[in-house]
């Protein structure tokens, strides 16, 4: 509860310590004025908010292929937000030469991330990883996910969820080639997902270590 003025004139300002996300702002007075008027006055102030929004058509996938020099081994980080409402389709693939690969997949509803290191003689009982979070997931809605890896250390966030795991073996050196795919994969059958469906949807704000990668779509 935030206490406002008791006059005309003056005013009182709050700044907010954290920042808020929010789709509705609802004011509720509490008090009446102790002269028995009530009246309100309110301002709010945020930050401005860029969206950049692209659709798929079930059929179609976006790929960022980046520059080897601009690579950062020690950390990775995605971010984007998706609403559709189909239950399956591939958000993100990125793969290697030796079958390694990551995937991000929604299956029937859930959003499963797929870590697969390739070589299971190597490492037979750490050769692949799969978790999953969210339930519903194709309601239409955005829902947002970020996925940050340094060295083996991986979160794996949906929404206000996080996922927090060791990679354990060799991900931290991973074979992976320098390029991206976002709504499906390129050429079907390639890897060992499991639906291997284009995503049918939006996303918003695909961000790859700090780069924009709609924007660069649009340009380019």
């Amino acid at each position: 509860a935030f206490s406002g003025n008791t006059n005309a004139d003056s005013v009182i300002y709050y700044k907010l310590q954290h920042s808020i996300k929010a789709r509705f702002l609802r004011f509720v007075p509490l008090d009446w004025n102790p002269n028995g008027r009530i009246g309100m006055r309110v301002e709010v102030y945020g930050c401005t908010y860029r969206s950049e929004v692209i659709g798929f058509d079930g059929k179609s996938c976006l790929i960022y292929t980046f520059n080897q020099k601009l690579m950062n081994a020690l950390k990775d980080v995605i971010s984007l937000k998706f609403k559709t409402m189909k239950s399956d389709g591939i958000l993100l693939h990125r793969e290697g030469q030796n079958g390694n690969h990551i995937t991000l997949e929604l299956i029937k509803g859930k959003l499963s991330l797929l870590i697969n290191l390739g070589d299971t003689r190597t490492h037979p009982s750490n050769a692949q990883v799969n978790i999953t979070l969210g339930s519903l997931l194709d309601d239409q809605h955005w829902h947002s996910v970020r996925v940050e890896h340094f060295n083996n250390q991986v979160n794996f966030t949906v929404d206000k969820h996080t996922h927090h795991f060791h990679a354990k073996g060799e991900f931290n050196y991973l074979d992976l080639d320098y390029e991206f795919s976002f709504g499906g994969i390129p050429v079907p059958g390639k890897s060992g997902t499991l639906s291997h469906r284009n995503f049918h949807g939006c996303f918003e704000n695909i961000y790859y270590n700090g780069v924009n990668i709609i924007d660069l779509a649009r340009k380019h």
